[in-house]
Order: structure tokens, then sequence, then C-alpha cells
């Protein structure tokens, strides 16, 4: 029977926080913005359905898939009540009302199912957030707070900063986790290292070491450690658990592998022979119901009845017994996803912008489509992040090329630089779209680096 809203978590907010969530609306230009956080970022076919209903029902029909695998409704009308009930009712809420904002865990959308894995992490990762969703001095983290659990996987995000990440290492035959603070497994080495069966300890101790030793007003990890050194913060987690760190060279020197480019979009073999996952890229993060069912009605045609959001703003239907892989490429390209990495629309992330945010000062969403298509026409696919403002919302890591709007259809142009701060070197300013497509087509047939 259906539960009375009266007895329902109500839509008011936990504690103040400009962050979504499933259970607090924001508004925006556009409407109100519900976030939905999904457990590695897996939801069923019926919960994508229900997802889809709830946005066309009480919102403008506008799905976003976030860089971080999970997903939002936009422009929300005055119906709160009625979209928070619809989602809880598909089982899309946390067990816990009080944990909604701080279920920050990522995962590769392949773990447990990737041939290069060295640890199904899935396990532990449900013991995390057990802990997150049970443990009440935890929901007094920020909603930013992050972490990243990586089991090996040939296809995992390692650029996004995380508070805490945890990598699996090979250290003389042995399996362990090494671990980091504010930063991410593509650019840094771990700091120590500790059995698998000692991960899930960590990981309380690290969060309870954090919240005993930071101020109000250091709300992640990286505003602690500014004051006090990693070292020392790390005598204090492991004063908390039952075995000694491992601290090797061997640990402190190991740099992760990188995954193979766009390896979610197509076709990615899994660790069991005569399945694959197939992966479609969502234009400019944006999904409209008809192309979540679609992928829904797919998934459980040919998959696990699961579909599986991704860091790169795409969605995987996975354990696709691989005879079927090509007409599920196709039933996702008809849909309206991006199928091939060789498409310029695959490789453009672009924020709110203008249209939906107050503090765009471009649309960025059409103007990521005009240079998608200046790009397309000349046989150009380049990684370019368009950003209405300095807060660059859409990509939680410094992409090849930025474009920071300065005003309406104009943005100064930033190429990644490994020793820049920032969105990196400063190319060149207030160019219009076709300037940028025009220097960015140059620039490719110049080089062969992006």
């Amino acid at each position: 029977m259906t539960e009375p809203l009266s007895a329902r978590p109500s839509a008011t907010p936990i504690r103040p926080s400009a962050c979504p969530g499933l259970l607090r609306i924001v508004p925006a230009l556009d409407g109100g913005i519900c976030r939905i956080k999904l457990p590695g970022g897996v939801l069923s076919a019926d919960q994508a359905l229900a997802v889809a209903d709830a946005a066309e029902r009480f919102a403008g029909g506008v799905i976003e898939a976030t860089n971080r695998g999970n997903l939002q409704i936009r422009g929300i009308g005055t119906n709160h009540d009625g979209l928070i009930a619809s989602l809880l009712d598909a089982g899309l809420g946390p067990s816990n009302p009080a944990s909604d904002d701080v279920r920050n865990l990522m995962l590769s959308p392949t773990a447990g199912l990737d041939p290069q894995q060295l640890l199904d992490v899935r396990p532990l990762a449900g013991q995390i957030l057990h802990s997150l969703e049970h443990h009440p001095r935890f929901h007094e983290l920020s909603p930013k707070f992050a972490l990243s659990l990586d089991g090996g996987e040939g296809l995992a995000m390692l650029e996004h900063p995380h508070d805490l990440w945890l990598s699996a290492v090979q250290v003389d035959g042995r399996t362990l986790l090494g671990f980091g603070l504010a930063g991410c497994s593509a650019t840094d080495s771990p700091v120590a290292a500790v059995v698998p069966e000692t991960a899930h300890a960590l990981v309380v101790a690290v969060l309870e070491t954090f919240l005993d030793l930071a101020r109000p007003d250091q709300a992640r990890m990286r505003d602690l450690l500014k004051e006090m050194p990693v070292t020392r913060f790390i005598e204090h987690v492991a004063a908390r658990l039952p075995q000694q760190l491992v601290v090797d060279q061997k640990v402190t020197d190991w740099r992760r592998a990188p995954i193979r480019p766009f390896a979610h979009i197509g076709t990615y073999s899994q660790r069991t022979a005569g399945v694959v996952a197939v992966g479609a890229g969502v234009p400019l993060g944006r999904l409209r119901p008809s192309m979540f069912r679609d992928a829904a009605r797919l998934a459980t045609a040919f998959g696990d009845s699961q579909l599986c959001m991704t860091p790169w703003q795409s969605l995987m239907l996975r354990n696709v017994p691989a005879e079927n892989s090509a007409p599920v490429l196709d039933g996702l390209g008809q849909a309206g996803l991006l199928v091939d990495a060789a498409q310029s629309l695959s490789k453009i992330v672009a924020c709110t912008g203008s249209a939906a945010c107050a503090k765009g000062l471009a649309d960025t969403k059409a103007d990521g489509l005009r240079l998608a298509a200046l790009l397309q026409e000349n046989g150009i696919s380049r990684a370019v992040h368009l950003s209405g403002c300095t807060r660059s919302c859409a990509a939680a890591h410094v992409m090849p090329v930025t474009l920071l709007a300065g005003s309406p259809g104009r943005y100064d142009l930033y190429f990644r630089h490994a020793d820049m701060s920032g969105f990196g070197d400063l190319h060149a300013r207030d160019l219009t779209i076709e300037a940028v497509g025009a220097l960015l087509t140059a620039d490719s047939r110049s080089n062969t680096h992006d």
C-alpha cells in the first residue's frame, strides 16, 4: 500500500545546503532540481522508467546524467512532494533519509565484471555505503565530500579528485588497496595501503578522523590538509585501525595505469566470455525521457534489466550476449544516444548555461551543439568543455580544451597544461564559436596530440 505523504521523509533540507538531493529540491532559472544518487551508478530498468515518468509528470522532461554517475531531474514544478513520492516508491531513495547527501561513492561501471580488475570491490562498496547511511556522525559530512573505489578495472574514472580515493595495487604478489587524500589516482601515488579486509575500517577511520579534526569551515579534505601535514593526519587514522598500514616504497611509488580513452562508448568486453557491456554517450549530459525508456527496454530485452550511469555522462547496458551487441548499439543510436566515439558531440561537455542558470554568461548547451557540428563537418573530434562561469560545474577535472564564457556567444580558450593551475594555458580571448571551431580545426591538423 502506498505510504501517506505525512509518513514520508520531508522535502525540507536535513541541513542548509546549495546542493540538490532527492529529498531537497533546489531552485534554478528553469525550475527545481532533484539529484538522484545511484549506488555504483546502477538502477533497474523499472527505476529508469519511473525516472522518465517523473520527469514528464512533475517537471519539464529534462533528465541529466551527472559527472559522478548520478541523475538529475530539472525544471520541476510546484508538486515537489509528488515527485519525491514517485521516486521513493521506485526505491530510488536512501534507506536512511538523513544520509541522502553523503552517499558519494564512485565505482567503475564495470566493477565486478571487468577483465582487468584486481579485486571485485562491490562487497566493500556495499559496506561503505551502509556506513554512510547508518553511521549518524557521517551525516555531518559536506554533500560535496566524495570517495572513489577502484578495483583496477580497465574502465574507471581516474581524474576526478576525491576526498578519499582507494585503488587496488599488486605488491609482491599481494593485492592491497592503496589510498590517497584530496586527490586522484591518475596523478597521485598512495600515501599507504591496507589489506582488503581492513579497507572498510580504514574508510570509517578516515571519515571519523576528518570529522574530529576539521573545523566547521573546513568542508573538504583539502581544506584540512592546507593546515595539517598528511603524515600527522595518517597517524591519527592508524591509531584507529586493527592492523598496521602498509607504508612501503613499492606502494608509495605506485602509479595507476591509464585507461583507454573513451572506452565507455561502444562495446566493452567483460570478465565472462561471451558477454559484453554496451555504452553510449548522453548528448551534452541531457536525456529525454524517450531516450531513457528506450535504453531501459533494451536492457530488459538484451541485458540484465539494469542500466549503469557513468562518470563520463554516459550509460552502459551490461551482461549483453556478444551476438546481441550490434542490435543494442543500433537501438541506443536510434534513441538519440551517442554510440561512436568519433562523433564530435560525444567528446563535448557543457554546463547548464545561461538558459537555466543565473550564473551562466552564455548558452553553453546551444553553443556546444554548434561547435560539435562545426568540428564534425571538418572531421575533428576533440575533448572540449564549455563552462558558463568559473565554477566548472560540468567537469570535475580539467579537460584538454576549456571554453570559459565571458558573454553570450563569446569564450576564452584554454588548453590544459600540466604545470599551470586552473583551466591551463590561456590561448585566446573573446572568441565566437565559429572562431573556436576554426582554431581547433587548425590546431588538430597541425599536431596529433590532444
